[in-house]
């Protein structure tokens, strides 16, 4: 039986604490507020007849593993979960509409856990941050912590009730980001046993640096018969895991940081110290999984603090599609030239102005030195050219790196991540420990005091390898290498607030080999990120609105590259491959005229007037299933609804591209469309278009048709 602890409703989620009688345990269900009446009743039971997720989910040396065939499978309801003592949780709400509902767990050896959930009415989401602290006088070292657990769904069934839930994950690769893959659970043996005695789990995730690679670190799960949907983030940079635990009839999740089977993760808390896991963020919405993805990406909007010029989302022109890496003073002139009527407003000098080597083959990584071939004059000169043309400049770093090329960098060994006593080294790269004072001092000047003395507005971060399983600490010949891992990119993004404090109104844009690191915690930190290394692709529209469900498209930058061979047409696909996010064009200087020259203004145009839509909306996906994405067939729409309340209320962008075998027709249903909040009606009226000639489109009884269509077109409509 389950009682009742507590309920936070804030806009349309409500947060229900409940206690199991018989165990004690207290678990949290997050289900849309619509479920209680206006008297607080409940409108809709909530299943009881399984076993009650715990708010915390650990695992500590010495404490018995779990039964039912879990070892090496899953480090949940252990023997330390076991022995939690769970307080009543008690809810705090202040004048800004934020409620924050604190629960204390208590263990009898002296030690206790913090689950601390935020509610705000600046978010669809919700977050969750777990904490230890210990009060005991012994070392407790855990070998698994969660972020965030989540228990007994669906909430709104009873019984097996079998083919109903939906595991949602993303797929995700080097310029292949973020590919949605839905499940039924039961195709994933998520279902008990006739026993109940196994433990059956799916334990996904990424082991190193690159926390976007594999997996996106959601997970997601639909009551197909409620119409409801659950997903949850991770939020940290470094290896993570997500796990989807079934022993009963209720489904669970839980992640956070790797654990020790995964990710050979453990931390020891010394007496009196406190241990904050990285937060987590959740949602719930009655619709689908895309709709849910969408309203935890949102939630890092909260925290996005950047310079007055990125209110109306400025057009980046960066020169790597340009000169592949090996950028000149004379080729950035020649780009401004060519560039600088177009309404750009950052202009990006990418990798290279440090070597005379195409990005490649490059490795000259650590001392940040001017090359005197290339920029003769220094970059000084550059800035002001490109500030005299009425841009902001911008220029990249990988300053986490040590290149072969650098001897005395690459050699350093006392300032270099170690992995048995020695660096190490993937290719032509070698880490620094950015836990050492003298290695963040030293990139202070080398970076910081570069970008403050050349006057750059915008720094654009590479971050081009993986550390892998982790790194020791020096000092500690005991710490896991999962933990040093964890603390060196701590440290590293540490770093990067340093350079926000230094330098306030620097533009700093995130990446790491394209969409790597595309994580709240590193979103939280950048104006912008890289969605992908996808340059040139036919794919890129499919990557691009796979974005909507990760990040924000504020912070979702495109390539739109201009070739002076491609037709004129394939601008068209570009652009419009551009208003799926942040648009940025790169490519040839004498292409940019002419013909193209036309057609780049107009898409500048149109591109600025779908920004607040852009910045502020809720887009659905249409069109036909994708298999491969090297050679897409058929069509993809994004219909992006713009939110209430902002200046993209009652309009409309509809982004259309075909792809190999294309129809010549295609017909879009604009009817009302649940955004979350309410119901929205459709936009009626066309205010603009941008295609290629012969291509006709039309709005009727909230039908939007476009004809005349071939292979890889792009089509762009305001309503």
């Amino acid at each position: 039986m389950r009682t009742i602890l507590l309920q936070a409703t804030v806009g349309g989620t409500a947060a229900v604490y409940r206690r199991d009688t018989e165990t004690g345990i207290v678990e949290l269900l997050l289900v849309p507020a619509d479920v209680f009446g206006d008297d607080g009743s409940i409108d809709a039971a909530l299943r009881d007849d399984c076993a009650a997720e715990p708010l915390v989910q650990a695992k500590i040396i010495g404490d018995d593993y779990p039964f039912g065939f879990s070892q090496g499978r899953t480090m949940r309801n252990s023997q330390t979960v076991a022995r939690m003592e769970f307080g009543k949780p008690r809810a705090l709400a202040d004048d800004n509409g934020v409620t924050t509902v604190t629960t204390r767990i208590d263990d009898p050896r002296g030690w206790h856990y913090e689950h601390v959930l935020t509610m705000t009415p600046l978010s669809r989401a919700v977050e969750i941050h777990t904490s230890v602290v210990n009060d005991s006088a012994e070392l407790i070292t855990f070998e698994m912590l969660s972020s965030f657990t989540l228990g007994s769904l669906s909430p709104f069934a009873t019984g097996l009730d079998p083919e109903n839930l939906t595991l949602h994950r993303m797929r995700s690769t080097w310029s292949a980001e973020g590919r949605l893959l839905s499940q039924p659970v039961e195709d994933l043996e998520l279902e008990p046993s006739w026993q109940r005695f196994s433990a059956n789990s799916v334990r996904f995730g990424s082991v190193g640096s690159f926390p976007v690679r594999e997996w996106v670190p959601f997970v997601g799960i639909t009551d197909r018969r409620a119409g409801v949907t659950w997903a949850a983030a991770t939020t940290h940079a470094s290896s993570w895991q997500i796990e989807v635990y079934r022993r009963d009839e209720g489904l669970s999740l839980s992640g956070g940081i790797a654990d020790r089977e995964f990710g050979q993760w453990t931390h020891t808390v010394k007496p009196g110290e406190r241990f904050d896991a990285p937060k987590a963020v959740l949602a719930v919405v009655r619709g689908d999984v895309n709709l849910a993805a969408q309203a935890v990406a949102g939630n890092v909007r909260q925290y996005v603090h950047t310079p007055e010029s990125e209110r109306h989302l400025p057009i980046i022109f960066n020169e790597f599609c340009s000169t592949w890496g090996v950028p000149t003073e004379k080729s950035v002139l020649e780009q401004l030239d060519a560039v600088k009527a177009l309404g750009v407003e950052y202009f990006v000098i990418d990798a290279g102005w440090f070597d005379d080597t195409a990005f490649e083959a490059a490795s000259r990584f650590g001392k940040w030195e001017v090359s005197k071939t290339a920029f003769p004059h220094g970059l000084k000169p550059v800035v002001d050219a490109i500030h005299a043309a009425g841009m902001k400049a911008g220029i990249w770093f990988e300053f986490e790196i040590a290149g072969r090329q650098e001897p005395d960098c690459f050699n350093k060994t006392e300032w270099l991540l170690t992995r048995d006593g020695l660096p190490i080294t993937s290719g032509n790269r070698r880490w620094w420990d950015m836990r050492n004072p003298d290695v963040r001092d030293y990139l202070a000047h080398r970076v910081i005091d570069m970008l403050r003395d050349n006057g750059f507005d915008y720094m654009k971060v590479d971050y081009n390898d993986t550390i892998g399983v982790g790194c020791e600490t020096p000092g500690d010949p005991t710490a896991s290498l999962g933990d040093g891992l964890y603390s060196q990119i701590q440290a590293s993004q540490d770093f990067f607030r340093r350079i926000r404090r230094e330098l306030p109104d620097l533009m700093i844009e995130i990446c790491a080999s394209g969409g790597h690191r595309l994580v709240q915690s590193f979103m939280e930190i950048g104006a912008m990120a890289s969605f992908s290394d996808a340059h040139e692709c036919d794919e890129i529209p499919v990557i691009a609105a796979n974005m909507h469900r990760m990040i924000l498209p504020r912070q979702s930058q495109i390539w739109a590259v201009v070739r002076d061979e491609e037709p004129t047409s394939k601008l068209y696909y570009q652009i419009c491959s551009g208003l799926l996010g942040r648009l940025c064009f790169s490519g040839d200087a004498n292409a940019f005229s002419g013909e193209k020259n036309d057609v780049i203004h107009n898409g500048v145009d149109f591109y600025r007037a779908a920004a607040p839509i852009i910045d502020h909306g809720v887009s659905e996906w249409h069109g036909s299933e994708l298999g491969s994405y090297r050679h897409p067939r058929g069509w993809q729409a994004i219909v992006r609804r713009g939110e209430h309340g902002t200046d993209a209320q009652g309009r409309t962008l509809v982004v259309l591209h075909t792809f190999h075998d294309a129809p010549e027709n295609v017909t879009i249903s604009l009817d009302e469309a649940n955004d979350g909040d309410a119901k929205s009606g459709f936009a009626d009226v066309i205010a603009r278009a941008f295609h290629r000639n012969g291509i006709d489109v039309t709005l009727a009884d909230g039908t939007l048709t476009v004809s005349g269509l071939t292979d890889f077109d792009g089509v762009a409509v305001l309503l």
